[in-house]
């Protein structure tokens, strides 16, 4: 048997487990899922010093085989994010179960009793770049809302992985949920990635979160359902009746509290009218925190900035630099985001309230921002406890992704002998 049809079973082997799994969850009671993902959330903080160590290896590793510093942030971890994955458990554990709701329900005529419930999707696969956080994150969420997980990191995090899914899943079985709910997905090269994607029928949704490349080649080799997520170009314009020091702080925050998330923003809109007095000011002002200008001719005008072109226009840096142009009005601001932008986030910073709602209408995104920082765009900020990601495509889920994006719909109909005539 050849290494590739190997993978092919192994792959399907935790599948079919998983799906054996998903049958045992869907029915759990919310205190018997809030129960494990308690005791997930201690056995996180007990195993603290050996997390670490697994990490320190993925991290050793990476930095020798090149990997780049914004990379290495996200894989990183130390005893303060440990304990805020654990803390992570415990929110979602505090969120109402999304299992069960009723979305509509009525009464036929012919006394039918009709109603829309919220269900697991099942067996959710997961499959992302770097970031051990998002291990326990969608661990945590696929119980919650009732799905087994499929986990599915990157090489450069697969000591880390390991570590913690092995106990998440012990924890999760010494409190009475099975094992399989929660498994690491075998292989570290993109032939194991293949075959998940092809599990068709084991399978029910695969959610994809990291770069581009990752993204599109989950989308265009899935036969199994897929929720795109992520990719951030996300943009900030700042209006000609804007607070000036309120945009200041809006686009400082926005591209350097963290630059290696989707939701930092990486290119910078003004409008003509303040370009004199704000180009100067905000480009100090990014330069101060080390941020690499890439400016038009305006910007480009002054000292230390690079010239940008439509690579810069297109590009999700993760990284300290930002675009930077000047645009005539609002509606040369949406126009350029409608070109470059991912449909992630996009902010306007104003003082008029129709500059404001003309932005918010034409602005297609997942989410907009008026006079806020960017970096809300997460689901904790929104309130969902642990995000799954962030959707940019228009389906069921779109943005920030909690339970109630992990769940399906049933329709349950009672009736009392009727027969259709």
């Amino acid at each position: 048997m050849s290494e590739a049809a190997v993978t092919e079973q192994a792959v399907r082997a935790v599948a079919e487990r998983a799906r054996a799994a998903a049958v045992e969850l869907a029915p759990l009671s919310r205190g018997d899922k809030d129960a494990a993902l308690q005791a997930m959330a201690s056995a996180l903080e007990d195993s603290t010093e050996a997390i670490l160590a697994a990490n320190k290896r993925d991290v050793d590793a990476g930095r020798a085989d090149g990997l780049a510093e914004g990379l290495i942030d996200r894989l990183a971890l130390d005893a303060e994010r440990v304990a805020a994955m654990a803390q992570g458990l415990r929110d979602v554990a505090g969120l109402p179960d999304p299992v069960g709701e009723v979305l509509r329900g009525y009464t036929q005529p012919n006394g039918l009793e009709i109603r829309q419930l919220r269900v697991p999707f099942g067996v959710i696969a997961m499959i992302y770049e770097a970031r051990p956080n998002v291990t326990v994150d969608a661990a945590g969420l696929a119980l919650k809302s009732g799905n087994a997980a499929l986990l599915r990191g990157s090489a450069s995090a697969h000591e880390s992985n390991t570590a913690l899914v092995d106990i998440l899943a012990a924890a999760a079985e010494k409190a009475g949920l099975p094992r399989d709910a929660i498994q690491l997905v075998p292989g570290t090269d993109r032939a194991s990635v293949g075959h998940l994607l092809r599990a068709r029928g084991l399978v029910d949704l695969v959610i994809p979160r990291g770069g581009a490349g990752l993204i599109n080649y989950v989308v265009e080799n899935a036969t199994v359902p897929v929720i795109e997520t992520g990719v951030g170009n996300v943009h900030v314009y700042v209006d000609a009746s804007a607070d000036l020091e309120m945009a200041e702080r809006i686009v400082v925050n926005s591209k350097t509290s963290r630059v290696s998330v989707c939701n930092s923003a990486e290119t910078l809109l003004v409008h003509q009218d303040i370009a004199t007095e704000f180009l100067p000011r905000i480009t100090s002002a990014l330069q101060t925190q080390g941020v690499v200008v890439h400016g038009d001719d305006a910007f480009g005008a002054l000292d230390g900035v690079e010239t940008a072109t439509d690579d810069d226009w297109a590009r999700e840096y993760l990284s300290l630099d930002m675009a930077a142009r000047v645009v005539a009005d609002v509606d040369e601001a949406i126009t350029h985001i409608r070109r470059w932008s991912s449909g992630h986030t996009e902010a306007i910073v104003t003082r008029d309230l129709e500059t404001a709602r003309r932005f918010v209408s034409r602005v297609d995104s997942a989410a907009v921002m008026v006079n806020a920082s960017t970096r809300f765009t997460d689901g904790a900020e929104f309130g969902f406890g642990a995000e799954i990601g962030i959707s940019t495509q228009k389906m069921h889920a779109r943005g920030p992704m909690g339970l109630a994006e992990l769940t399906s719909t049933k329709w349950v109909v009672t009736g009392d002998g009727q027969i259709r005539t």
